[in-house]
């Protein structure tokens, strides 16, 4: 490579950097914003962000875009979470803080009601389920390791059930509510299952 080439590359090196710099510093804020208000505009987040319009519009082209990466960026992070915790807590106790972090994370999104309803979005939000579910199967496995859970308890039936947090009235009333929920979650975890024959 000529020397001209070996500059260009490194102009080349650098705009890519700077391009990931930005969409970083874009998604952190948006994160941030749309907790605080689920209707911000984009030109709102521009000016949070101190990054021109122009350098956002071109890494997510409409509202939607952002939102659906804002909401991958946190479910991939809380995913990727589950063995810092278990390193740092006891199995209960991380399923229990690793809960309400989903139960914040799902409250959000819910929060931005139709900005997640088209096709893309639900294609988005469905991939995330088995990521998901395989954050509780290993908290739960490692929760049943300890003898704190029964075993075999099927982490889709889990998920179904931590839907309830966040499915709570807003405000520090609709958190109290949800922590005896999730209360009743875990104690439904240390006994034994129904068999999937005992039906009536």
């Amino acid at each position: 490579m000529t020397s001209g080439g070996a500059v260009d590359e490194q102009k080349a090196q650098a705009r890519r950097s700077d391009a990931i710099r930005n969409r970083d510093r874009i998604l952190e804020v948006a994160a941030i914003v749309f907790a605080d208000d689920p209707t911000a505009s984009l030109n709102t987040i521009a000016q949070r962000t101190g990054i021109g319009p122009g350098t956002l519009y071109r890494h997510f082209p409409n509202r939607e875009t952002l939102l659906l990466a804002v909401y991958q960026e946190e479910v991939a992070a809380l995913v990727a979470s589950v063995d810092d915790l278990l390193e740092h807590h006891e199995p209960l106790e991380a399923f229990r803080i690793w809960s309400r972090r989903l139960a914040a994370q799902s409250r959000v999104k819910h929060g931005l009601g139709d900005a997640l309803t088209g096709a893309a979005a639900q294609a988005v939000i469905g991939a995330t389920w088995a990521p998901v579910s395989g954050a509780i199967r290993q908290l739960l496995d490692a929760a049943s390791a300890a003898g704190d859970v029964v075993a075999g308890i099927d982490p889709v039936d889990v998920v179904l059930l931590l839907s309830a947090l966040w499915r709570v009235p807003a405000g520090e009333g609709g958190l109290r509510q949800a922590d005896r929920l999730l209360e009743l979650i875990v104690a439904g975890l240390q006994s034994a299952p129904p068999s999937a024959t005992a039906r009536s």
